[in-house]
Order: C-alpha cells, then structure tokens, then sequence
C-alpha cells in the first residue's frame, strides 16, 4: 500500500514539473510581458496562503493553551 502511495506521489510530481515548464515556455514567447506578471502574482498567492492558515492554526493553538496555562 505504501509503494503504491509513493509510487502515485512520484508520478503526480512529474507531472506537475512538465507542466510548469509548458506554462515558462509560452509566457517567454510572448512580447506581452503583463502575462507573465500575473501569473507570477497568482504563484505568490498561491504559494501565501497554505502558510497564511498554518499560522493561523498555530496562533489559535498557542492561544489555547496559553488560556489553559492561566487558568490553573
């Protein structure tokens, strides 16, 4: 089972690096480079939340037991 997992997160990594190399390929054939700018604003956005929620997750925690620390 987990050679399996493996094996299919491997394979998803592959492609997703192909595809990024697709997307730098047509955005450096273009003139235009207000594409290219805005597509790596969307990758800074992105890239901002996932860390955004983790410390908001981590922020209510500390508070949790802060409050629990107090209360005793």
């Amino acid at each position: 089972m987990r050679t399996l997992l493996g094996l299919a997160l491997l394979l998803a990594a592959t492609y997703t690096e192909a595809q990024c190399a697709m997307c730098r390929a047509v955005l450096e054939s273009q003139e235009d480079q207000e594409a290219a700018k805005g597509v790596n604003n969307g990758i800074i956005y992105l890239m901002a939340v996932p860390y955004i929620l983790i410390g908001g997750l981590g922020y209510m925690i500390y508070k949790t037991f802060r409050k629990n620390e107090t209360s005793e």
